[in-house]
């Protein structure tokens, strides 16, 4: 099982940091996004991120509002991103000092491609939904 892990730091409150990555139906079309579906609420809920070549189907599994710590697994066999048997973590932290630490966990087997090339996109995926909560909560 492969990991990928992402830990940054975003210079907002907790609060402010849990509303927008902690928000499991926040995700809006964009760049390489053309639309997304949701259908539920809460724990158990799904989102259908949609693409030109395909979609990724993700279940929200743990959603804890007091600790800050939400999970999230693809359900789709036939995801279009490299991962079987995959499931993330987002634990939020409060550095004491006004920041928030973020620390972003993936776990998967890597499907399709070297699990070298399959870290390296989770991660960056992490690093953009990080760095897009980044650019609106600390300008």
């Amino acid at each position: 099982m492969a990991e990928a892990k992402v830990v940054d730091s975003i210079k907002a409150d907790i609060e402010s940091v849990w509303a927008e990555l902690g928000n499991f139906s926040g995700v809006k079309a964009g760049p390489g996004i053309e639309s997304v579906d949701y259908e539920g609420e809460g724990v158990g809920m799904t989102r259908s991120i949609n693409m030109s070549n395909g979609s990724v189907v993700e279940r929200l599994d743990v959603h804890d509002g007091e600790n800050k710590i939400f999970t999230y697994s693809i359900i789709n066999e036939d995801s279009v991103l490299p991962f079987a048997n995959y499931s993330a973590t987002i634990r939020l932290s409060d550095n004491g000092d006004g920041t928030t630490g973020v620390d972003w966990t993936g776990q998967f087997e890597s499907r399709g491609v070297e699990e070298e090339k399959a870290v390296k996109l989770a991660s960056g995926i992490y690093s953009n939904a990080i760095n897009n909560a980044k650019k609106v909560l600390e300008s």
